[in-house]
Parts: structure tokens; sequence; C-alpha cells
């Protein structure tokens, strides 16, 4: 960890004494793992397909072959992808804060492979499957030729379990990420370009309620000149100095 950062005072304060905290994430905090956002992706065989033309229900419907193997090959760019030391520093951090909360944008279990115990994730996670029917988890179905599998329950087409274009997010996510939001007293922004909505609501509304807000991400946002403190940085290289300033006795082994 090379970088130095000179935080301010009252925010390593504010951390080290919160009971609460709310952490929102998205694409930038994967992309630090070598995850590839939605769009960039689309390389190789896919590269002549617009993400937008796969990930809806009607693209399914069409041609369910080439939207499930579309994910299957995503799904192994998760796979060969490791938690970076951004997502290590929120698992370590909520080891010192008594609730400690995760929303996160992204699909890929990362946080949860880190260690984080609280995870909300608004858009689903391409590590489950469910039935494009029923809209339930399938943990196992016989093994078959047929792509995608049959749910062993229906018959009907096995799908990713995922939020796609034109879809709600699940059901009480959203509610379960304001509340966590409005009632915390520390929330931080990372990784987000802050314009994917309804998730970017929800810095701004942990605002109005006066909670200090804290944006990390390279780039400036919408929410740049709004947050309490914003860092122009990526999260794998200032949430371990954070945590290291915050508890400098804490053993952060993987920064």
């Amino acid at each position: 960890m090379d970088r130095k950062f000179d935080f301010p005072p009252v925010l390593i304060d504010k951390l080290r004494a919160a009971r609460r905290v709310t952490v929102l994430t998205g694409a930038g905090t994967s992309a630090e793992s070598g995850v590839p956002t939605f769009r960039e992706a689309q390389t190789g065989l896919w590269s002549k397909f617009r993400p937008e033309d796969l990930a809806t229900p009607e693209a399914f419907r069409q041609n369910p072959r080439m939207v499930w193997e579309w994910y299957a090959w995503r799904r192994e760019l998760v796979e060969q992808a490791a938690p970076n030391p951004g997502h290590y520093a929120l698992a370590r951090t909520e080891t010192f804060v008594p609730s400690f909360t995760v929303v996160t944008q992204n699909v890929d279990g990362l946080h949860q492979r880190a260690g984080n115990k609280k995870v909300l994730e608004l858009h689903g996670s391409i590590t489950r499957t469910k039935c494009f029917t029923e809209n339930t988890v399938v943990e196992s179905w016989p093994e078959t030729s047929s792509v995608p599998p049959p749910c062993p329950k229906c018959g009907s087409h096995l799908r990713p379990d995922v939020v796609w274009f034109g879809e709600a997010l699940p059901d009480g996510i959203f509610e379960r990420a304001l509340a966590a939001s409005t009632g915390c007293d520390l929330f931080f922004s990372i990784g987000t370009s802050s314009f994917v909505y309804p998730a970017a609501s929800l810095a701004h509304e942990a605002l109005r309620q006066g909670i200090t807000v804290v944006e990390i991400n390279p780039q400036a946002t919408d929410l740049t000149p709004k947050a309490t403190f914003s860092f122009q940085s990526r999260s794998g290289e200032l949430l371990p100095a954070l945590v290291a300033a915050t508890w400098p006795a804490a053993h952060m082994g993987e920064c």
C-alpha cells in the first residue's frame, strides 16, 4: 500500500464512534478485482451484441440458449476473480461496527467471499439460478444436455438470478436498503457513478437525514459536491488506509 492519505480527524473520529454504518458499492469495487463492468464484458464472441439486447426477459424468451450461455461466460469471469483489498477492508470494518450493512449494485458475490455478513444485493446475484416462471431460487437440478436446463419442479427454463432491464428489484430489497441508509451514523458511496437509480438516491436520502456521507470514487460524480467528504481514489487503495488510520492496532494482512 504505497499511497499515503491524509484523512480529516473528524472522519476518523466519526468512523471509530459509529454504531451503524451503511456502504453502497458499485461496479468500481469489482473492477479492481478484474471483473469487467457490464459493458466492458462485451469482448470476443459477444462483442457484436449490446448487453441491453441480452439482459431482458424478452431476449430470454426469444433466444434462451444465447442468453444462458452469455451469463455462463460472465459467471466464469466472476469465478476467476478474487476479492481485492477494498473488499477485505470493508469486511474488516464490519468487525468493529455493531451494525454494518453493505448495499451493492454488483452481482458477483465478492463482498460475501471477502467476509461481509449482511449484504443487500439490489440487482441479484449471478452466482444463483432461479426458475423463469416461478421466480424461485433453484439450488440444483439433474444433469441435462438442455440449454438452459429445465426447472426440476415445473419444467420451465432456468435463468440467472439477476435483475434484467424492465424488471423490478427483488421484493423488499430497496426498502431494506433505504432503511439502512437513513438509519445509519455514517454512509459510504464507493465505486459507483451515482447515476443509476434507485441506488443513486440512497446517498441523497442519507444527506437529507443529516447523515455524514463519504464518497470514494476515482472520478467526480453528481454526488461529489454534495458529499460530506469526497475522495477521488480507488477503494482498494483508500479503504485499507482508512481502516489502519481508524483502528491502528488492527492487522490488515490483505493490504
